[in-house]
């Protein structure tokens, strides 16, 4: 069995990395690039970059910027935000992604999910699904879509999603713990990975994610001091969960 991975997310508004408090009340936490690479440096996993105002503008993912990170990473990188076609995800990977997040785009057509797939391989399709209240939302969490967050992620594998990145609204930015009901309801509906988001604020907050899920997101607990990934990892391993070995 794959051991569990820690994945820090960086969310992305006007080339700067932000966080709030239920997707509300961005705040910059700093420079995409540096972020990107002291986390690939302190023995992250993986690395998310979401442009969360990216669909909200109405524009195309930010090429340049996620090529400039993909230069300073040594690990896997999952790019979302503006997706609205393959081709789309396919320029996504030419600028050095090696995943590719689809969340707005795909509830409006959920189609776009085999065809990433059918260009791409499943491997590289991460469905984001953000949920309040078990409902999704779409539009960095603005519209609520009356779909079931559950439903929607056991569709999203059967159209050749590889992975759901599930994040808690509700959860999301207080560092209060992740919403393990929900995220455990959806990891038993699916049979691919599931990554959990939102809420981390501790090492036993993260260490219970992992024990429903198979990767967890962290965002707020990590930006003001990146190198805590490094003794976050260490106080896992005290708590027993078997995580690779950082480079």
């Amino acid at each position: 069995m794959p051991l569990p991975r820690l994945i820090p997310c960086l969310d992305v508004a006007n080339g700067r990395v932000v966080k709030g408090v239920r997707f509300l009340g961005l705040r910059d936490v700093g420079d995409p690039v540096e972020l990107g690479a002291a986390y690939s440096d302190a023995g992250a996993d993986e690395l998310v970059f979401l442009d969360v105002a990216a669909t909200l503008d109405g524009r195309s993912p930010l090429l340049d910027l996620v090529a400039t990170v993909a230069d300073e990473l040594a690990i896997p990188f999952t790019v979302g935000g503006g997706v609205r076609t393959a081709s789309d995800g396919a320029d996504l990977l030419s600028a050095g992604a090696d995943k590719v997040a689809v969340n707005t785009a795909a509830v409006e057509r959920p189609e776009l999910i085999g065809e990433l797939a059918a260009l791409l391989g499943s491997q590289a399709v991460v469905v984001a699904v953000d949920a309040a209240g078990g409902e999704v939302h779409t539009h960095a969490g603005k519209t609520p879509t009356g779909l079931d967050a559950v439903a929607w992620a056991a569709e999203a594998e059967s159209r050749g999603a590889g992975e759901i990145l599930l994040t808690s609204i509700d959860a999301d930015g207080t560092q209060e713990g992740y919403d393990l009901e929900l995220t455990a309801t959806v990891a038993d509906a699916v049979s691919i990975p599931v990554i959990a988001s939102g809420g981390a604020g501790d090492a036993d907050h993260v260490a219970a994610a992992l024990g429903v899920a198979q990767a967890a997101l962290l965002a707020s607990i990590l930006h003001e001091q990146p190198a805590r990934l490094r003794s976050l990892r260490d106080e896992l391993r005290g708590l027993g969960v078997p995580l690779r070995d950082a480079a």
